[in-house]
Parts: structure tokens; C-alpha cells; sequence
């Protein structure tokens, strides 16, 4: 799997989140086996690019490569400057974001909503494109509604703007993240067009992952929801498609490793008082359907050190040595995990 110069070690991706994937949790997906992790999105605005929230979320420092930035935005001449602004930073493949649906998102004429508007669309590619020499990437949905998909045709006027790669969520704007995901579209794209299709939407399992491959034909899978609390499923997907074998849950003692990994590099990250803040909810994910974990996160929530934060879930990981050599997640969690994927 190739974007531009960069060869990636594997085609399975982190997708962006924003308050999720910032520079500590993409670092460690990619050690865990992601082949690509984009960041959360900037603010094609150019105002808020001195702000503090902007300047973490592009903050690339020590991170493996290649180093990719998402920006929004709906004004072609402000999101070609964002790009230059980021590839001056560092960044080494820009991505337009035409997928987010969220409403405060949306309603600036953002993210998919902007696929109402195909001629806008068109202004940014070219716009965005034309202004770096990096690859440009674009994250897109089906369609505003599902009355109204015009992927084959956002897609090939990607195509013909020079983008590198197209990223497409198996749903439209209106589904939000309701409902199941469907492939036909990503399919029908990854045949139209000759650039690298990525697939993106409900993909949570190894199994799922090969299913959408085999069925789309993508080059690529990207995660989003699944990866959260378990970015070794990064590892577990590429091993099955190179090996068809699944991998077992992690060892204890290697996620209690992690977490004293991951914690202190997003405490140095933030801070002291927005580190154990924006901490909480990865901690909530990590212990999520683990034996005590609903009442360990509502005893978490209440620490207010970095110091207190850390002991705490080094003390509940070491607890769940107590159960065996691995995680042991709920039964419904497990049942969930290996239900057969279904047909788009």
C-alpha cells in the first residue's frame, strides 16, 4: 500500500477522531500495527491556528511517519493556505475532510455537507492540491441522504483533481453513525475510479475487515469506533489477513505495559490539569467490559492527579491478573466480536 512516495508497512488505518487521535494514541497504534493513523482535523480557519487546541492537534513531533493532517474547512483559498501552513509544519500528506457529520460541523458547511454542493467541492480539490506537493487525500460519505448518493461522482472529480487516495464511509450524512454501514457504494466506487479506495464504517472484528476487502475490493480498511480502548486491533486485523489465524486478547501485563505508556505521554501531552481530564475517557474505553470496569471508571472519574490517575489503573490492570493470563472481556463483548459480519 502506497500513498505518494511513502510505502505503508500494511493496509490497515486509524481513522481520524477528533478528541481521540491525537499525536500519544496515534503513536501507539502505529507501534501496535497500524500502517497509517491520520489526525484529528484542523481548522482550515486561520484564526484559530495559533490557538492552543489547534497547535496540539498538529503537533507531529517524534511520530513515526509518513506524519498525515486532516484539515475542514468550505473556502477553497482558505483551506489550500491551511494545507501550505501544515506541510510547513511538517506534515507529509494533507486530508480534506468531507466526511464528519457532526451537526456544529455541518452546520459552518463543513464535512459532508459539503457534498451537497459538487462544484464547491471541485473548487477545493483543485484548490488544495494545487497549493502543496505532498499527497492529498480525501475522507468523504455516500451521499448527503439516501436519497441523494453521489459518491461515483465526488470520486472521480477527486480523481481528476489529483488526489492521492479516497477514504469513504459506507454511510451518508443524514445516517450519521446510525444504523449499518453498507459496502455496495465503496464497491461501485473502488471500481470507478483508479486511485487507492480505503473502507471505512463499522469494521470492529479481523473477520469484518476481510469480509469488506474481499467484498469492496478496497485497498485499505480504516478504523475508527473499534480502535478505541483496543488499538491493538490493529495488530489483531493485519495478522488475520496475512495469516487467516486469530490472534488471542492481549496479556495482562502487556496492556498494564501500555497503559504505563500511553498515560504518561498523553499527561506530557496536555498537562497537568487537561491530562487527566481528556485521559478519563480512554481510560473508560480500556476497561470497558473488563471484569469491575464500569465501577473502577466511576471511582477514576473523581481523581484529580496525573499521580492518583496512573496508580489507580496500574492497580485495577494488575487486579485483573486475578482472572488470567489475558484480558478476560464479558461474554457479550466476546459474542459480539465473533458474530458472523453481514452482507451489505
Amino acid at each position: 500500500m502506497q500513498i505518494g512516495p511513502y510505502q505503508l508497512r500494511n493496509n490497515v488505518f486509524v481513522a481520524p477522531m477528533a478528541g481521540v487521535t491525537d499525536r500519544p494514541f496515534r503513536q501507539l497504534c502505529k507501534q501496535l500495527g497500524a500502517g497509517y493513523a491520520v489526525s484529528e482535523m484542523a481548522a482550515s480557519n486561520p484564526r484559530v491556528w495559533a490557538s492552543e487546541k489547534s497547535s496540539r492537534r498538529i503537533n507531529h513531533d517524534g511520530e513515526m511517519e509518513p506524519k498525515a493532517v486532516q484539515i475542514a474547512g468550505a473556502v477553497p483559498q482558505e483551506l489550500a493556505e491551511c494545507a501550505k501552513f501544515n506541510v510547513e509544519r511538517g506534515a507529509q500528506i494533507i486530508d480534506i475532510n468531507m466526511g464528519c457529520p457532526v451537526k456544529k460541523v455541518c452546520n459552518n458547511w463543513c464535512g459532508s455537507a459539503l457534498l451537497q454542493d459538487e462544484d464547491l467541492v471541485k473548487r477545493i480539490l483543485d484548490a488544495v492540491v494545487g497549493a502543496v506537493d505532498v499527497p492529498v487525500t480525501l475522507k468523504f460519505r455516500t451521499g448527503w441522504n439516501r436519497e441523494n448518493k453521489n459518491a461515483l461522482r465526488i470520486a472521480r472529480l477527486a480523481e481528476d483533481a489529483g488526489i492521492a487516495m479516497l477514504t469513504l464511509h459506507g454511510r451518508t450524512r443524514a445516517d450519521g453513525y446510525k444504523g449499518e454501514a453498507e459496502y455496495d457504494t465503496i464497491r461501485a466506487v473502488k471500481q470507478a475510479v483508479g486511485i487507492p479506495v480505503v473502507a471505512n464504517g463499522d469494521i470492529a472484528t479481523p473477520e469484518k475487515a476481510k469480509f469488506v476487502l474481499d467484498y469492496t475490493g478496497a485497498d485499505a480498511v480504516m478504523i475508527g469506533r473499534a480502535a478505541q480502548g483496543r488499538p491493538w486491533i490493529c495488530r489483531e486485523i493485519d495478522h488475520y489477513l496475512r495469516t487467516g489465524e486469530l490472534l488471542p486478547a492481549p496479556t495482562v501485563a502487556e496492556v498494564r505495559a501500555l497503559m504505563n505508556e500511553h498515560l504518561p505521554a498523553h499527561y506530557a501531552f496536555y498537562g497537568e490539569f487537561l491530562g487527566v481530564r481528556t485521559a478519563r475517557k480512554h481510560i473508560g474505553w480500556y476497561v470497558e467490559d473488563l471484569p469491575g470496569g464500569e465501577e473502577f471508571r466511576q471511582r477514576m472519574n473523581r481523581l484529580e492527579s496525573t499521580a492518583e490517575q496512573l496508580a489507580a489503573v496500574d492497580a485495577f490492570f494488575a487486579s485483573q491478573e486475578q482472572y488470567g493470563e489475558r484480558l478476560q472481556y464479558a461474554p457479550a463483548a466476546q459474542e459480539e466480536s465473533q458474530q458472523e459480519p453481514l452482507a451489505a
